[in-house]
């Protein structure tokens, strides 16, 4: 036995207990991955190697690895957190320097700048005017939409159900006329919006005129004078719309009879999905593409990470999405505090994609990845750790007694 087993043990369990201590530390450190340190024998070369009486010079560190396992999730009262439920890491931009990161405790810097607590922006795609994703080199995510410009209404598509029991009305004896509900059979409408919002009413009036043969008027705003039809429904047996029904319309309103001071108004009306039965008259499909003028009221963020701005009318856009990085060897990264860490050659080169797609995980917003440290086995790690020191420190003590019996041999 000699004394350099025994002070190697001890740097060794000092080591492992410095690592243990600082995954207690960070025990509510949001996204911290904990650490775990690997030792190795140490044995003396000589020139003719080994051999099997060959004793051991103690042990020494051989890394300290980090752990990458998933933590818990949770939930939160601030829209703007992340939590990575998964594989990947948060890219992040520090002045240019790229780093990466578990901890999604995020929030809007004075520019509108998705950024942490150090002030590093997050990155990922920019959308198009339109919601488009283009996903080019990511680039610093900014949340700036003040408002959401009105859209003037090009496309309504109405899903009606005629009774079919419904008596016949003949135009001779009644005349169409929206006033008089005698003069027409069933009866619908739409909101749609001209070119600077304002809302208009679109309503459609259906005539029956003979078994399977109805007409079909449009009118907007209730005004006769801007009437459009009659449009011929035609259907077969079994109430299907027949091929030579008018049932794709081209509607145009001029500004004049707008009387808002927006352009015209052409929409394409499509009746196709309008049938006829035996029940009662019901419309089962509206849909129009128009709206109103909104402001902006909040942001969200789905699970694959698309940043969605919600304006007062009830229309989304999505503005950006957050891209993922993956590593070959996620244990090679080099952490540089602030729950960050930058690429090394051991490491490999990132891979960067989005939330959900291939190997990615998911995100969850309004949440939170806790530490993955397992308090209660740190805690018997730690006893272990302490009986390891004294153990070899014991070594050490017995060694000197050792030494003392010998100096004082005569």
């Amino acid at each position: 036995m000699s004394f350099q087993q025994g002070l190697s043990g001890l740097n060794a369990a000092a080591r492992n207990l410095s690592v243990i201590g600082n995954n207690v530390a960070n025990a509510n450190t949001v996204g911290f991955k904990e650490s775990r340190t690997e030792f190795s024998d140490v044995y003396a070369n000589t020139v003719l190697g080994t051999t099997k009486n060959a004793v051991g010079l103690g042990t020494k560190v051989a890394t300290v690895s980090r752990m990458f396992s998933q933590g818990g999730i949770t939930t939160t009262d601030n829209p703007f957190d992340v939590a990575i439920s998964g594989n990947g890491f948060f890219r992040m931009n520090n002045n240019g320097s790229i780093l990466y990161s578990r901890n999604g405790q995020f929030h809007r810097d004075n520019e509108g700048y998705l950024v942490n607590a150090d002030g590093y922006k997050l990155t990922g795609y920019q959308a198009s005017k339109t919601g488009e994703i283009v996903p080019i080199e990511p680039v610093p995510l900014l949340l700036q939409s003040t408002s959401l410009e009105a859209r003037s209404t090009g496309e309504v598509r109405q899903g009606a159900i005629l009774d079919s029991r419904e008596p016949a009305i003949v135009e001779a004896d009644h005349p169409f006329d929206p006033s008089n509900s005698e003069t027409y059979t069933h009866a619908t409408s739409v909101s749609v919006f001209d070119s600077l919002g304002n809302s208009h009413l679109l309503s459609t009036y259906y005539v029956k005129r003979d078994a399977g043969t109805w007409d079909t008027y449009v009118l907007l705003n209730g005004d006769v004078a801007n009437r459009q039809g009659p449009f011929a429904l035609n259907f077969d047996t079994s109430g299907v719309l027949e091929a030579s029904s008018d049932s794709r319309l081209d509607l145009t309103f001029p500004a004049s009879m707008l009387d808002t001071g927006a352009a015209d108004m052409n929409i394409a009306y499509d009746l196709v999905s309008t049938t006829q039965t035996g029940r009662a008259f019901s419309n089962e499909m509206q849909y129009q593409d128009g709206y109103t003028s909104g402001m902006l009221s909040s942001f969200s963020i789905d699970e694959y990470g698309m940043l969605v701005a919600n304006f007062s009318n009830e229309m989304t856009r999505v503005i950006g999405q957050i891209a993922l990085v993956q590593f070959v060897n996620p244990q090679g990264l080099s952490a540089v505090g602030g729950n960050n860490f930058v690429e090394t050659a051991s490491s490999g080169t990132p891979r960067v994609g989005t939330a959900g797609s291939s190997d990615f995980g998911v995100l969850m917003a309004g949440a939170l990845e806790d530490s993955n440290v397992d308090l209660t086995e740190a805690l018997v790690n730690m006893i272990t750790a302490q009986r390891v020191y004294q153990s070899v420190a014991q070594s050490i003590k017995t060694e000197d007694s050792v030494m003392q019996t010998l100096v004082n041999l005569r």
